[in-house]
């Protein structure tokens, strides 16, 4: 089952009109600060996610990252870096970087639309899906390497274990 789903048929030259429907409609927390930006919180599994979308038209580009809340302290830097590297090696859509000024780890995507008629509901329903399921995904590597003192081989290994049948 999609994280979003809603039915807007149309396209919008400005997905940020688009996306501020999506949230309109899920009672999700948003701040919409200009006609090209927009901040949404949304809860998961692990922790509360904030999302920020910027519009730039001149180019047809949306950029989207979707922020982890934790924090990594400077003693974490090196690990975190090198993790990063290995999940992005993972990664066909997107990647994960760290917010230099937050210090904390974000998915990042930039969707670029020149030649398209707009971007409707479900391009971007796909993106916050995605998203959100890669920082539910990744996001016990993290803590592995905060909090449990993992390396990132082995938090990356911890965290990709495939089950079998059902409990």
């Amino acid at each position: 089952m999609s994280l979003v789903s809603v039915e807007t048929p149309e396209f919008s030259s400005n997905p940020i009109d688009v996306m501020e429907e999506i949230v309109r409609d899920h009672q999700w927390l948003c701040d919409r600060s200009s006609e090209e930006e927009l901040l949404v919180e949304i809860s998961g599994r692990w922790c509360d996610y904030r999302m920020f979308f910027v519009w730039r038209e001149n180019v047809k580009a949306l950029y989207y990252t979707c922020s982890l809340d934790m924090k990594v302290t400077p003693d974490k830097q090196r690990a975190i870096n090198d993790l990063l590297s290995l999940i992005n090696e993972r990664m066909w859509f997107g990647h994960f970087e760290m917010c230099s000024e937050a210090s904390t780890p974000m998915f990042r995507h930039t969707m670029l639309t020149r030649g398209w008629h707009g971007v409707n509901a479900e391009q971007l329903e796909d993106l916050v899906d995605i998203a959100v399921a890669e920082c539910e995904r990744f996001y016990p590597a993290f803590q592995y390497v905060l909090w449990a003192g993992y390396d990132a081989k082995q938090a990356v290994e911890a965290t990709m274990f495939d089950t079998v049948g059902e409990a």
